[in-house]
This record gives structure tokens, sequence and C-alpha cells, in this order.
């Protein structure tokens, strides 16, 4: 059906041009956020191409004060462009630092939180129509993580994210960890367990398989019904269905989908516990 799929202008619809379909499996396409003066070209882009929304007006007096206007060249001097990559780097620490410090955690004492707040929830939900509410800083921070158009987080889906371990600790690639997945997950249809680059937020390049989830072929279940993650450069012996590649010269993060969320996730009463470090791996070898 793709391979014969047209799209063109419908005012082209008595003649469409030829329509050429190349392939792009195993293309590498780099589609991670540039911090650098880049970035504000890519910007542009959009800025020409696209109709402003009510929503966003609010941005058309800052992007101009910086050679950003619909229907003008931008053409930024080197001063510029070098305030720009500058700007650029200075708001990726920013966004890097609030996300650090993690989201509000929806079960106290445990590590794992939503992948927005709620105010950001609430907004989207919407289409930031409130005039008086306008989430721009986690905004920001949220849409370093994912592009999503979710409207009702929690109803067909819902995410979990962690960037620390029990321990509060960093996900180190070279280490290994379990997660407990509690027996009846509060699911309708099946969870997954995600290993992402902690640094941009995608997946991690050059790995045979990103995830785990409880359909995943072979995976093996506790005799209570719980199922044993690990996350780590090298498979705990015996583990590989249960197990996630990481990089051992990269940090990661990690998200957790429940497809299909069931009450027990929003009252509490099943709980995902946090990720333990159970090995640290030297130069190949696990100790």
């Amino acid at each position: 059906m793709a391979s014969r799929s047209k799209v063109y202008p419908l005012a082209q619809a008595e003649a469409p041009p030829p329509t050429t379909f190349t392939d792009a499996y195993d293309v590498l396409f780099d589609s991670t956020i540039p911090y650098d003066a880049s970035f504000y070209r890519s910007l542009n882009r959009v800025v020409q191409n696209e109709p402003w929304l009510d929503r966003d007006r609010a941005m058309i007096d800052q992007l101009a004060s910086i050679g950003i206007e619909k229907g003008k060249a931008f053409d930024p001097d080197q001063k510029t462009i070098a305030l720009l990559d500058q700007a650029a780097r200075e708001a990726h620490a920013i966004l890097e630092r609030t996300y650090d410090a993690g989201f509000p955690v929806i079960n106290p004492g445990i590590r794992w939180f939503p992948a927005a707040v709620a105010e950001m929830v609430k907004a989207a939900s919407t289409g930031y129509a409130d005039p008086n509410a306008y989430p721009l800083d986690m905004r920001g921070v949220t849409y370093t993580l994912g592009f999503t158009g979710i409207k009702r987080l929690g109803t067909a889906q819902f995410y979990l994210m962690a960037n620390k371990d029990k321990d509060g600790q960093p996900f180190d690639g070279a280490a290994t960890y379990r997660l407990t997945v509690p027996p009846d997950a509060p699911v309708k249809q099946y969870w997954s367990a995600t290993v992402y680059d902690r640094e941009t937020h995608a997946l991690v390049r050059n790995m045979a398989s990103a995830s785990r989830a409880s359909i995943s072929a072979g995976i093996q279940t506790n005799p209570d019904g719980s199922v044993d993650l690990y996350f780590g450069p090298k498979a705990p012996e015996g583990k590989d269905a249960n197990w996630v590649p990481t990089d051992p010269a990269r940090k990661f993060e990690l998200l957790f989908r429940l497809y299909g969320p069931e009450p027990p996730l929003f009252d509490h009463s099943w709980k995902l516990p946090d990720v333990e470090r159970v090995a640290a791996t030297i130069g190949g070898t696990t100790k």
C-alpha cells in the first residue's frame, strides 16, 4: 500500500507529478536535537513553512529579535552565529538540569516519575488553549525527551521514566542493573521497558535490541508471576531473554510503558520498584 501512495498539492490533481519512492531501511538518520546554531536554521524553516498557531504567537517578537521572521531571509553574521551557539549550549544545560532533578514522583520513596509534569499534561490535553496557562519551560524539557501528540495520557497508555537507580546514582552503561516487575501488572495489553541514551534521549546506537516486554518471546517469569529484567553490557548467565543491552561507554535512562493501564496503577495499589545495581562490568568481566 505504501509503495502505491502518492502525495501532491491538490492544485496538481489533474496532472499529478511522478512519485519517487526511496527505501530508507538501514539508512542512519540522526533526529537528535543539535544544541548549536544549526538549531536556529531548522527553527527558521519551520517558521517559514508553517502557519502561526495562537498558542505560539508569544514567540513571534522573540524570534524576530534574532532575525527569524516569516517571509524574511535568516542570514546571521559570524558574531551572531557565535552567540546562537552559546545560547543553544546554555539552553541545553538548563534543560538537562531540570530533567536531571526529576519530575514529581507518583509514589513517594520510589524514583520512577511520569514522563511529563501535571501542568504540561493538562495544557497539552487542550492543545494549549488556555490563554492563562502556557508551561513554556516544562514543554521545552518534555520535548527533549520525545515527540508526542497524546491528549489523554493514562487512557490508552502511561509512561514512567527513571534516570537514577535505587541509590540515587545515574545509570552507568558499564554496570548491570535489575528491575523486578511485580506480578499482576495493571495493563489490559502489555508493558515494556526500553533503554535510551541519557545524553540524546534517543535509542542507543548499534544495539541489537532496545527493550523487553511482557509479550517478548521467551521472557522468563518468576514463580510468583514477577519478571526480572536486566540492563547492562552483558547478559547475566541464562538471562538473555530478559536482558536489554547497554553501551558501556555511555549513561542511559529507562522508560517503562504501560499499554491499557488499569486503576491499580493510579490508586497506587501496584507500584513499580526502583532499579537496583547488581554488578559492575570491568573489562568484560562482571564483578
